[in-house]
């Protein structure tokens, strides 16, 4: 009986784990919880369309990914997030056939400096999954019209997830992972 037990409570632990998926592996992009409205306003709107004109799309919703290259502490309590454009690939690469083996995947090159402010919870700062330099960050926001010290636009984030570096992958990973 109590061998029953310990076994059920093991296999119910497990599958709450498998269950879990805080990172959306699957072969193509899951928005997270809260995302769906997001993902559906945001425009398709390039890296060169922002950089020439920031004004022109101060009121246009864009949703981008982007690898953290640095953290700014403001003094208004937020952060700037030094970040570089990564390009999402459709079909993500996974390790084997099971989608929890499979990791959203971004270009491996960066398509240009961007920067974004955003007050972090506790959970964000602290942590082995605290959001950091090699975090990945998918944003969605506006341009504010400024640019930042490396050139590229700052955008007002609306909302944003992230993956902590280990989370996803790069295109470098095809050699690997199969799709």
């Amino acid at each position: 009986m109590r061998r029953d037990l310990a076994l059920m409570a093991c296999s119910l632990a497990l599958a709450a784990c498998a269950g879990s998926n805080p990172y959306g592996h699957g072969r193509e992009y899951v928005p997270a919880d809260g995302e769906d409205a997001y993902y559906d306003r945001a425009h398709d709107v390039s890296y060169e369309e922002i950089h020439r004109d920031p004004q022109g799309y101060a009121h246009e919703l864009i949703g981008w990914f982007g690898v953290v290259s640095e953290v700014i502490k403001l003094p208004n309590g937020e952060v700037q997030l030094a970040l570089d454009l990564r390009f999402h690939q459709p079909r993500h690469l996974c390790t084997d056939q099971f989608e929890s083996s499979c990791r959203v995947t971004i270009s491996e090159r960066s398509g240009g400096p961007f920067s974004m402010r955003v007050q972090l919870t506790q959970e964000q700062r602290v942590g082995s999954e605290r959001l950091n330099a090699g975090s990945l960050v998918r944003v969605y926001g506006e341009p504010t019209g400024e640019m930042d010290d490396r050139g590229g636009p700052v955008l007002k984030t609306e909302w944003f997830r992230y993956w902590p570096a280990g989370a996803y992958v790069t295109t470098s990973g095809s050699v690997s992972m199969r799709r």
